[in-house]
């Protein structure tokens, strides 16, 4: 039996307010997931409680409001620690998405490095996760070195092993590719760099829509993601890292929230999770965060990959009906839901305005990954974004489209 005909994606779209509506007197085609995802009306019925019956700050006060709303935003906390198998809740640092929790462990490792020193980077990365190391390596005189992608869009782990010596002190990869949707071997990297010292950190904000990571299992020291990938609110994130690591590290910001004990004289600082979490935090956004990690466990995660999967090799086997269609990036059994591509002689951004103009929502240009876009010479890819309320009849529709439009620009 097909996933499809056991995962009942009509009843789970209706879930979903903003695919009833139309663009350009269209229905709504939504192929920009990786971008982000849509929001479950169970979600955003989450926020409108917070905001109708207990918004109020936490952690301070003892009137009810505060405690409901505390009570609430500590459970969320809870909720993604048990989802991606953190030891303890104080190693789930709640922070603004993937690129603050990127920018708050580069910002403490600056204490730590020194001239000479190596920070391994892979050639997949969001500009996100190159920019703050670049930036580290500018205060501190350590080396940036990319491990370089192939034609394939996957990485060269025979280089891996080449590139990793003792001056290897941290390792940056994403667990999925945003610009081409490869998977990358995370397991085996993790565990090479630490044969060496190494620590790791993940982006994994491509990865947690489409997989379950086990932070344990994994070993990885530092894992990011963002919460309006997986269908929750945007302005919300979580850094997991290994307690001994959370605690060696400094504040990245002061204010409130962060502090132990403050005076003129000296200020100490709160125990984690609360140290990286200074000033109020988006208590609504972190309490919603929770209930969409909730959701899409309910629909459960090996549902979700089996039937994005049948997305994918349909769409794939669909683009491959024109002549002059070029795909980036590996074999779809190496994929999540994600294909970037372009049509020959044409401009990814002219494809994508005429395709909007009939409803369909696609991401064109570089995707914050330009390192990509030069690899293969080109200025940018057309990227269609599945996500597990999506279906067959609607990458229909975007072939219908693209036709269309290849037929106007040619």
């Amino acid at each position: 039996m097909k996933v499809a005909e056991r995962f009942d994606v009509t009843k789970i779209r209706q879930d979903f307010p903003i695919l009833n509506r139309k663009v350009n007197g269209k229905p709504l085609v939504y192929f920009d997931n990786a971008a982000t995802s849509q929001t479950p009306q169970q979600v955003i019925d989450c926020i409108v409680d917070y905001y109708q019956n207990y918004n109020a700050n936490i952690h301070r006060g003892v009137h009810a409001l505060s405690q409901e709303a505390t009570d609430a935003y500590e459970k969320a906390r809870q909720i993604i620690q048990q989802h991606f198998n953190a030891k303890e809740s104080k190693e789930i640092i709640l922070t603004a998405g993937t690129t603050h929790s990127i920018n708050l462990v580069a910002n403490g490792f600056e204490k730590f490095l020194q001239k000479g020193d190596e920070i391994l980077v892979s050639g997949l990365e969001h500009h996100s996760n190159i920019v703050p190391w670049q930036m580290l390596c500018e205060k501190t005189g350590a080396l940036l070195k990319v491990l370089p992608m192939s034609e394939t869009g996957t990485l060269n782990m025979s280089q891996f092993e080449v590139m990793l010596n003792p001056n290897t002190k941290l390792v940056m990869v994403n667990h999925v590719s945003n610009a081409l949707g490869t998977i990358n071997p995370i397991q085996e990297i993790i565990k090479k760099a630490h044969d060496f010292g190494a620590k790791v950190l993940v982006d994994g904000a491509q990865s947690a829509p489409h997989l379950k990571a086990d932070v344990q299992a994994l070993d990885v020291d530092f894992y990011t993601c963002s919460a309006h990938k997986i269908c929750g609110p945007t302005g919300i994130g979580m850094l997991y890292g290994k307690r001994e690591l959370l605690e060696a590290l400094p504040p990245y910001q002061g204010g409130g929230e962060m502090i132990d004990q403050v005076s003129f004289e000296k200020t100490t600082y709160a125990g984690l999770p609360n140290k990286f979490e200074a000033g109020t935090p988006n208590i609504c956004g972190g309490i919603a965060f929770g209930r969409a990690i909730n959701y899409m466990n309910e629909i459960g995660f090996e549902n979700i990959q089996a039937y994005e999967h049948e997305l994918l090799l349909y769409a794939t086997k669909r683009l491959e009906e024109f002549d002059n269609i070029i795909i980036y990036g590996t074999s779809p059994e190496q994929k999540t839901a994600v294909i970037s591509f372009n049509f020959e002689g044409l401009h990814p951004y002219d494809v994508g305005t005429l395709v909007d103009k009939m409803g369909i929502a696609v991401r064109t240009g570089h995707h914050c990954a330009q390192p990509i876009m030069e690899f293969f010479k080109i200025p940018g890819t057309i990227r269609a974004s599945f996500s597990f309320y999506n279906t067959k009849e609607e990458i229909d529709l975007m072939i219908d489209a693209l036709k269309k439009a290849n037929s106007m620009l040619l």
